[in-house]
């Protein structure tokens, strides 16, 4: 059985938008200025406590829960409201309706993000019962700690040869690496391709229809069985 994990902002779906008004509603809830574009996109991937810590002056670290409650409590009243609708990449879906019609392939996500977000990512685009394991901020250390790609493979019980983790930042590439995973690296999120490349990544991929082609190299599927999934 191969497993194949997900990041979701930056990989899955496109949150800038909703991620940077977060930030800023968590800076400004305790009088601070918000981060600049470039900064506040160097952190996505990190659980919400470490992020708001990464961007914040040591001297206002004491601030940080206060940060992240605010930026959670933003993100339920928006939700509420339906202004917060973070679109799939073009050819997530589909990549994700090949992998699915494969009986060897699990597919799981480990990300930042509270479960709760996941959820509501997974309603808005019709994607319930995808993914056999999730892995959130709720259950897990921050990345690039290895333990959530660990966790998934203990639930599914993947081996690490057959399991692959696939995210667009630094951080989900160190991730893969301590945990003894390939990392598939996507050129289309957050971090440039030179960090993803120092982190590790066995390839970067620029488009989502490169993705089954890729896995099939790296996990040895053969030219056949791409076929049948294209």
């Amino acid at each position: 059985m191969y497993l194949v994990i997900f990041d979701c902002d930056g990989t899955l779906v496109d949150s800038q938008e909703t991620i940077l008004h977060g930030l800023a509603v968590g800076f400004e809830a305790v009088g601070l200025a918000p981060p600049s574009r470039e900064a506040g996109l160097s952190i996505v991937g990190l659980s919400l406590e470490v992020a708001f810590a990464r961007l914040a002056a040591p001297e206002h670290h004491h601030l940080v829960p206060a940060m992240a409650e605010a930026y959670r409590q933003s993100k339920v009243a928006r939700r509420l409201a339906g202004l917060d609708h973070d679109p799939l990449y073009p050819g997530a879906r589909e990549a994700l309706d090949a992998l699915s019609a494969r009986d060897d392939v699990l597919l799981g996500i480990a990300t930042g993000k509270a479960m709760r977000g996941v959820r509501h990512m997974q309603q808005s685009h019709g994607l319930e019962g995808r993914f056999v394991t999730i892995q959130t901020a709720d259950t897990a250390p921050s990345k690039p700690h290895p333990g959530m790609i660990l966790q998934a493979m203990a639930e599914t019980g993947a081996e690490p040869s057959r399991t692959v983790m696939i995210g667009d930042t630094g951080f989900d590439m160190e991730m893969a690496r301590a945990a003894g995973v390939a990392g598939l690296g996507v050129g289309w999120g957050y971090h440039p391709r030179t960090r993803l490349e120092a982190a590790g990544a066995v390839r970067i991929l620029d488009r989502f229809d490169e993705l089954v082609p890729a896995l099939g190299t790296l996990l040895g599927w053969s030219d056949m069985e791409q076929r049948e999934l294209a």
